[in-house]
This record gives C-alpha cells, structure tokens and sequence, in this order.
C-alpha cells in the first residue's frame, strides 16, 4: 500500500512538472501530425491517379521558318570541310625571311592574332617553332569545295609548314579518336593573299560551293560563316557586311605592305579559331569571302571579322592550279608614298596620283625615265585614284607586257612606256634582299619540308678522299620526316637524286624543287665511313 501510494505522488509531481508537461504537449502535437499528414498524403496519390480526363502530348510537324538561313546551310554546308594539320618535331631555330616576326611578343599590338597566331591551322603558333620541342603539334582550320575532283581553298596559314594535311567532309562518319580525315597535299599557296589550294583523292565527284562576285555585296548585306571553330565543325553564325576594301596591316617605311593585296570585307558574323578558311555566305547562297581573321582583344571574336573577298579568291586560285603552281604579279619597280594630303596635291598641283618614292635600278620604270618626285596619274588613260589604285592595275598584268603610264613632273604633264616585270624579284631589290637569296631560302624550305633534311656543300678534303666531284652532306635529319623514314642518316652525303647528278647546293635545291608528291625518289647516297655507293628510295607522301 505504501508503495503504491508512493507511485501515485511521484507521477502527481511530474505532471506537476513544467519541463515533463512542454515534453508531453509537444510528443502528442507530432503524432496528430503525422496522422494527418497520412490522411493528407493518401488524398493527393488519388487526385494524381485520377487522370483520365488528361490528354497525351504530341511533336508537330515541321514548320519551314522564312528567314532561308537553314535553305542555304543545306545548300553550301556539305561542301564546307575540316582541316586538321600535324606538324613533326623541328629543330629550334631562328629563320630571317619569317613572313611575320616577332609573333611570340605579347606586346605586339590587338593585331598580332592575325593570320599566323590566332586562328589554328599552322598559324596557331605562328612561325614559332620554338614551342613543345620533341612533340607533334597538331591544329584545326577550314576550307570548301570548288572542284567536284577534289580541290579545296584554305588560308595558307592553316597548311603553312604542315607536314601532313587532312580533311573531313561533312558526310565523313566519325572513326572516333585518332581518325582526322582523308589525307590532303598542297597545290599552291599564295602568301601575299594568305590563300592555299589544296587538293583530296576522291573516287566520286564531291559536293562543291558556287563562288559570288563579292563587288556585288554591300555593307549592311546577311551573310553566314560556315566552319569549325573550336574543332565544331559544321558550326554556322549570322551577321552582315560591315565594311569592304578593309585593310589590316600598316605599310613598311619605303610605303610597300607586307599585305598590299589583303583588301577584306569586313562583317560582325561571330568568327573564332578554326573557322580561318571557311566560305562567308550571302543570302544568294553564294561564297563571297572567305574568313581570314578578327581583331580581338580577348582571343574570342568581338564582332569585327575580316574575308578576303571571292573576287580576289577565283583569280589567284586560278593561277595556282595551273602548271607553274604560283602567282606571278606585275611590277613597273617604283615604291610610293601612301597617305598624301590635300595640302601636298594643291602644293604640287595635283587632286588624284601617287607621288614616286624610290626607282628600282634596271627596273621597267627606270629604263622608262621615271623618277623619284614624278606624279604618276594616269595607266593607258585611265585616271590612277592612289597607291592601291594603281597595284592593282600593274600586279594584273602580265609580265612582259607594256603600258603607258601618265606623269606629272614639277607640274608638267608626261607620259613614258613601261614593262611590266615580276613583282616578287623587284620587291626583293626594293627591300634591299637579293632576290637570288630569296629563292635558294624558298628552295632550301622546300628541301625542309619535302624531305626533312637540311644539306651543307662537301668539305673538299672529303670529295678527294672519297673521289667524288660535287654532291651534298647531310647535316640534319627531322624526326618523322620522308628522310627518317627511309633511312637517310646525318653524314651521308648525297650525289644523285633520280639519276640526276647532285653538283653543289645549287643543283640539290633544283632538284628537290620539282619533286612531286606520291612520287618515286631514289637516292645515291656515299657513307664516308664506308666504301662505295648506296641506293636508298621511296615515295614520297
């Protein structure tokens, strides 16, 4: 009884409890809860089972919007294609007739991503080939289709030192890492344009773009960039023609442009890397450009994109693919001054005309009488606007030719009969570059780039012990190169190359130089720790 009584009080006092009473309201506040939570629960799965009323969803059919940017992607974008290059491990060095110099300075300017930095292809380091020494460096680019057999233009940046050039066509299935196309040679390239043509094997005739008069496009005019930035190919931006005749790049002091012939169309269509070789579209579906470069601040685009106008495109592509494979351009042999004021043409009584600079001796100009000072007007009649006006009168004509060129000299009005000559030897005189070694460095490239070798004359203390007259030594051989990979060593020394005597330097270049691609080549090579000859050959890529 006591212990039951006991009971009985300790229980009244907790009930008593503040702290026991909170617990006990809060414990039964959550089972009601959870109870019509239940209850609530099992209302809402009946109301979301409840659906019979409800009506399945369906995709429409497609509508065709009017604005035709998808009509012409269709008609040009199987003709667009990817490029990809591969560039071997190269031997560090520094290379005087670099095209842009200095591309590795970060101070050079927003314009330094140009052509040979910013867009991939080659040109994504430049002519840098300093950089990742002992690995291959592969990058992306653009072109398109103009010929059924397989011809494609690019930018000579994307291609430019590439030792193997591949392409992918839209149709091409995906063969998944390590599948980069169907191999690609080069035709002819042009670098005062930044044009290449380069050529695909094909069985069957290939999709191909019409090519536009791009003097026919007009500034606020649609177009499309079609390309593969980023590697995306296929990748399509709109926007419109925002300026024409554009140029880029400031002459040298003696007022000749490393890029006279780049005169651009200009556009805000979005351009990024690896689109540098792509078609820019009208709305005609036509190609009247090709993009090229942006100017940027931020290595992505800002809107101002640069294509080298169809126009210019057909006449040099045309001039590739015939039989020589270079661009041959008039010169008359003068530099000018660009830029002449108002003031000076009422000073020295002319409105229009490019006052001479200099006169290249033994030049057409010169042997015509033209002088440093004189007011070139006018070509056969025709009334000469300014420098531009005028290079591109002369660089069209043929070399050989003549023309009658109007003059002022200290306010008097002239005329004298000029020769046209070739652009590229009297640019080199202007310069102050032999124009003989422009050439063995272009042909001692070709040497690079076709073999992978580069050759030095033989000492003749070793040309008597070994009783040979002339050939040539090998003093470097490029890792993965055509020379690697049949064998050619550092140290041979090479006395014929398809059983065409190998004399001196001179006659290795000449030789080299007309070596074609899938082509035999068979080497007389002496190992001057052996005797007698050895052969070595094989085709080249």
């Amino acid at each position: 009884m006591d212990s039951q009584n006991r009971f009985t009080s300790t229980l009244q006092s907790l009930f008593r409890s503040s702290r026991f009473a909170s617990t006990f309201a809060l414990l039964t506040t959550l089972s009601a809860g959870i109870l019509l939570g239940s209850v609530l629960t099992h209302s809402v799965a009946g109301k979301e089972n409840d659906s019979a009323d409800a009506k399945p969803l369906s995709v429409p059919s497609p509508v065709t919007l009017s604005n035709g940017f998808s009509q012409i992607v269709k008609q040009v974008g199987p003709a667009v294609v990817n490029i990809n290059t591969e560039s071997l491990p190269k031997e560090s060095k520094v290379n005087p007739h670099t095209r842009r110099g200095q591309q590795n300075q970060p101070d050079q300017g927003d314009m330094q991503d140009f052509f040979n930095r910013f867009f991939g292809g080659q040109g994504g380091d430049g002519d840098d080939e300093d950089g990742a020494p002992g690995q291959e460096r592969r990058a992306l680019g653009s072109g398109f289709i103009v010929d059924p057999n397989g011809y494609i233009i690019t930018n000579n940046h994307v291609v430019d030192k590439a030792d193997k050039i591949y392409v992918k066509l839209s149709t091409d299935p995906d063969g998944g890492p390590g599948d980069y196309g169907r191999p690609a040679r080069v035709i002819g390239v042009d670098k005062d344009t930044d044009i290449a043509v380069i050529k695909i094997d094909t069985k069957e005739p290939l999709p191909t773009v019409k090519l536009g008069n791009s003097d026919g496009a007009q500034v606020g005019d649609w177009v499309l960039a079609i390309g593969s930035p980023f590697g995306l190919s296929q990748t399509v931006s709109a926007g419109i023609v925002s300026a024409k005749n554009r140029s880029i790049d400031e002459p040298t002091p003696n007022g000749i442009s490393q890029s006279q012939f780049q005169r651009f169309i200009q556009t805000d269509a979005a351009i990024n890397p690896g689109n540098s070789g792509g078609p820019l579209v009208d709305m005609a579906g036509q190609v009247i450009g090709m993009n090229t470069a942006i100017y940027t601040q931020s290595m992505g685009s800002e809107g101002v994109g640069f294509a080298m106008p169809s126009n210019i495109i057909v006449n040099v592509y045309n001039m590739l693919i015939g039989p020589e494979h270079k661009v041959t351009r008039g010169s008359i042999g003068i530099s000018f001054q660009s830029g002449i004021s108002s003031a000076v043409g009422r000073m020295y009584g002319f409105s229009n005309g490019v006052i001479v600079s200099t006169v290249t001796p033994n030049g057409g100009a010169a042997k015509a009488g033209i002088q440093p000072g004189d007011v070139i007007v006018s070509v056969d009649g025709r009334k000469i606007k300014d420098g531009d006006d005028l290079v591109a009168d002369i660089s069209s004509r043929k070399v050989g030719s003549s023309v009658n060129l109007g003059f002022l000299r200290n306010g008097k009005q002239q005329s004298a009969t000029v020769t046209i000559g070739d652009r590229a030897k009297t640019y080199a005189e202007i310069t102050g570059n032999d124009g003989d070694d422009s050439a063995s460095a272009d042909d001692s490239d070709a040497g690079q780039n076709t073999l992978g070798i580069s050759v030095a004359p033989v000492p003749a203390a070793t040309q008597k012990k070994l009783g040979i007259s002339g050939g040539v030594v090998i003093t470097n051989v490029r890792a993965g190169s055509f020379a690697d990979e049949i064998n050619l060593g550092k140290g041979m020394i090479i006395t014929e190359i398809n059983k065409q005597p190998i004399t001196d330097e001179a006659s290795y270049r000449a030789i080299v130089k007309g070596l074609k691609s899938k082509g035999d080549v068979v080497f007389v090579v002496r190992d001057p720790r052996a005797a007698g000859n050895n052969y070595i050959g094989g085709t080249l890529p």
